[in-house]
């Protein structure tokens, strides 16, 4: 498994532009899927193009929550590739230009070895992906309680880590996670950071991580 952290409010590369929002390449079970688009296409594709990312390699989408710094690129993206399977929560109230997509509320399971945690609290859904080590999850923002992802991804096995944006969630409620990767809209990282050293990855656009 590998995820590359393509769009972050801060960077590993001085080749890559930074912008107010998250996506991230996540290549595991044979399929290439774009987590959340960043907020400006341009940015997206540019980012993309440096990290030697082919958008026409990516099977699928999926959108986390439909805040514009999630979903500004989608549209440019489509331009270029618009046979992907994008996974979109229930209140996306229309899909332009997109030859595939599911509606997505309740927990579910998107392939062999990779759910949604549903949209939980109304907001957002997360991606959980198996492997060896447990359940890793892609978080959007984390708008809904971590309590109430956690719960969620643990229904599936244990929960191992998470990569992504945290928004407000309480450094505590990480304990006994074996990955951290803070990234865009994340109040508390640096509380993080010191609580959780072994387990602490810093994110930022160009970042890979492999599993």
């Amino acid at each position: 498994m590998k995820i590359t952290i393509i769009y972050d409010n801060t960077t590993k590369r001085l080749d890559l532009q930074t912008d107010w929002g998250f996506s991230a390449l996540v290549e595991a079970k044979g399929l290439k899927i774009l987590f959340d688009t960043g907020a400006n296409g341009d940015i997206l594709l540019a980012n993309m193009q440096k990290l030697e990312i082919k958008p026409k390699e990516i099977t699928d989408i999926f959108i986390s929550h439909l805040h514009h710094d999630h979903t500004g690129g989608l549209s440019s993206f489509l331009s270029v590739n618009n046979q992907v399977k994008l996974w979109v929560p229930s209140y996306f109230e229309e899909v332009k230009n997109a030859e595939k997509y599911a509606v997505i509320k309740e927990p579910a399971v998107l392939y062999e070895g990779l759910h949604s945690t549903g949209e939980l609290d109304g907001i957002e859904q997360s991606l959980c992906i198996e492997n060896k080590k447990g359940i890793l999850i892609i978080a959007g923002c984390s708008h809904p309680r971590m309590e109430h992802i956690l719960q969620t991804a643990q229904q599936l096995g244990k929960v191992y880590g998470i990569i992504g944006g945290l928004h407000g969630t309480l450094p505590e409620s990480l304990k006994g996670l074996d990955l951290i990767c803070p990234t865009h809209c994340t109040r508390y990282k640096k509380e993080i950071e010191r609580l959780y050293p072994e387990a602490y990855i810093e994110g930022g656009a160009g970042k890979i991580i492999e599993i």
